[in-house]
Parts: C-alpha cells; structure tokens; sequence
C-alpha cells in the first residue's frame, strides 16, 4: 500500500507542474516577463529542449530512454530487490520521479519543457516547477543518505 502513497504524490506533483506550465502558457507570451516576487522571481516563459541549464539541446529520445530506465529500476527495487530506504528516503525517490514526470508529459507533448521562474537576484538558468521537486528531492536524498543512513553505503559481503 505505500507503494500506492508514493505513486499518488508523484502524480500530484505532475499535476501541480502541468497547472503551472498551462496558465504560463495561457498568460505569458513566448520570453515575456512578470513580476512575481520583486528582487527575487519574475515569470518568464521560456521553451526549453535540453534538459538541465539547457544542456543536451535536441536529445529527447534520450530522456525518454531515461524516464523509462528510471521508472523500471523505481518498480524493480521496491518489489524485487529492496535497497533498504527509510520512507523519507521514498518520498525523496517520489518527488523526483514527480518531478521527472511533469517534464517527461512536455517532451512527449510539446517537444521541449515549458519554463518560468527566473531569479532576478542572481544569474540563474529559467527553471519550473518540477525542476524544483528533482532538485530539492536530490539534495534531500543524498543529505539524508549520507547524514542519517550511513550503513546504506556499506557493503555487505565478507571476503571469505
């Protein structure tokens, strides 16, 4: 069954990102700007093909190998192969999958991913908001594993 809670937050984070990306589209022209939150977001609505920072410009087959591999192994290790993660560890999984999810629905849509925060404090690449669900998911993931789950790093097999 909580397999099933994961799955469900992962879907509500697509959603959320697909009602962002809608109303951006609906109200913001192609590089038009609002402001959002003065001195440190505005809107900008950006058409993005890469995928981080705009890298790898052109490849989408190769995000949807990946999506699909992702999806795969996700499946394969919480019914076949366990790897030992807490559930804040899962949730953390969940979101990014999320996350990826709401930008893999734009490749397969549009052919490239709709974008629209844009810091204004700082030089940043425009990111939206399942960017922010892969990132934040990432970090928090790593930080616990490393932090709080040092024996997920441990190998379990003795040398004979």
């Amino acid at each position: 069954m909580p397999f099933l809670y994961y799955a469900l937050f992962s879907l509500c984070i697509a959603a959320a990102d697909q009602a962002v990306k809608y109303l951006t589209v609906l109200n913001i022209p192609l590089s038009g700007e609002v402001p959002f939150l003065p001195g440190l977001l505005q809107l900008t609505y950006v058409q993005n093909n890469g995928a981080a920072f705009s890298s790898f410009q052109g490849q989408q087959w190769l995000f949807a190998l990946i999506f699909v591999v992702f999806t795969g192994l996700i499946v394969w290790e919480y019914y076949k192969k366990p790897m030992g993660f807490v559930p804040f560890e899962r949730w953390c999984i969940a979101a990014i999958y999320g996350g990826g999810l709401g930008n893999m629905i734009d490749r397969v849509r549009l052919g490239y991913v709709v974008d629209m925060f844009e810091t204004t404090f700082v030089e940043f690449p425009v990111f939206n908001v399942a960017d922010c669900f892969i990132t934040c998911g990432c970090v928090l993931l790593m930080g616990h594993l490393v932090l709080f789950h040092r024996d997920f790093w441990k190998d379990e097999k003795k040398c004979a």
